[in-house]
């Protein structure tokens, strides 16, 4: 059994190695220090060799159940878990309903039940401070997942030599190549209304978010880079939602008619909100509008193949997940992380959609 789960980590590892391309890079890192996916999973496959897993007990905590990403990702996070010897039983996932003070009482149940882990995707990343104390008071080693929290408080884990990290990958990231799928495309295909510049509206996700204020920021900061003149018409937000994406675009194409050229969601379940509107409105994703999102969810990897959605961002979840319980095996069985264990997004295009596609199958 324990070599069969050996050669499975081994597998996911050649896996993340291939699409994630774990790790920081160059211009987008992140404060703290850094490991990467496959010293992850090295380390978690030497603590399956030597320690039974099954009676212990983690808690997760997520922000939303009702996001499209979070569900993959917890999915493939219970999964993991269980292939590494946790018992189904012994793993606790808890919706914290886009609700901190939901969420502080789950994590606050899960301490008084002496949970040997907390792997926790923070409704609010302002919270995190507040979230740790109470978690390292209470002596249970802490993964934070997906919503990172900020330089200072990643700071305060090393100053303590806490067992506190984060596993996720570097908004920026997301945003750069958010925009660099649109300036790829050239100014000339963009500049429907002939004024010289890339017109756009940009729906973003919870403003609070860290990866909702750099995915807006450096995606429109790809455009300049590039040497493109930008114009913003407007900018709403979505809260990372379906119908709210829907209908931020549908009003943004009411007010700007063809002058709207681009639309920027945050995540992919706003795009396709907004692909919803622009469609209703009588406009074609590629000839009149172009659309871009974030996560590579299978239905917008399925629109790029079609050429309804312009771009998107694989948001990695396998090798985030299966980290995140990497990196909680280091804890349980009394080995350490770095304090920031990061992943690579990738660009998702027509050219690589179905190759993404083929691994979320």
């Amino acid at each position: 059994m324990k070599k069969k789960l050996l050669s499975l980590m081994l597998s996911l590892a050649m896996v993340a190695t291939i699409f994630a391309g774990c790790g920081k890079s160059g211009d987008t890192a992140t404060t703290g220090d850094a490991t990467t996916v496959e010293d992850a999973a090295d380390a978690a496959a030497d603590a399956v060799g030597n320690s039974d897993l099954a009676d212990k007990k983690v808690g997760v905590c997520i922000y939303q159940f009702a996001d499209n990403f979070m569900t993959l990702f917890r999915t493939e996070l219970e999964n993991y878990l269980i292939a590494q010897g946790f018992s189904k039983e012994n793993i606790t996932i808890q919706d914290g309903a886009n609700d901190q003070a939901t969420q502080t009482g789950q994590i606050q149940a899960f301490i008084a039940d002496g949970v040997d882990v907390l792997i926790i995707n923070p409704v609010n990343s302002s919270s995190a401070a507040t979230i740790t104390d109470m978690v390292v008071d209470a002596g249970i080693p802490l993964v934070y997942i997906n919503r990172e929290p900020d330089a200072d408080e990643e700071q305060r884990w090393a100053d303590n030599n806490w067992d506190v990290c984060y596993v996720g990958c570097d908004a920026r990231q997301s945003g750069t190549y958010q925009g660099e799928i649109i300036a790829d495309l050239g100014l000339d295909a963009i500049d429907f209304n002939g004024n010289g510049k890339v017109d756009y509206v940009m729906i973003k996700g919870d403003p609070e978010n860290i990866d909702a204020q750099y995915r807006t920021e450096y995606s429109i900061k790809a455009l300049e880079d590039a040497g493109l003149e930008v114009n913003k018409l407007d900018e709403q937000v979505g809260m990372w939602d379906q119908a709210q994406g829907n209908q931020l675009v549908a009003n943004a194409l009411s007010k700007y008619g063809n002058d709207l050229e681009v639309v920027f969601c945050n995540n992919d379940a706003m795009a396709l909100g907004a692909l919803e509107a622009i469609q209703a409105a009588g406009r074609t994703v590629g000839e009149d509008i172009y659309l871009v999102g974030v996560d590579a969810l299978t239905e917008v990897c399925e629109d790029v193949l079609k050429g309804t959605i312009t771009g998107t961002v694989f948001n990695d979840h396998i090798s985030q997940a299966d980290s995140a319980a990497d990196a909680a095996i280091n804890y349980i069985t009394g080995g350490s992380n770095e304090h920031y264990i990061g992943c690579d997004y990738k660009k998702v295009t027509k050219d690589n959609a179905q190759d993404i596609l083929d691994l979320l199958k």
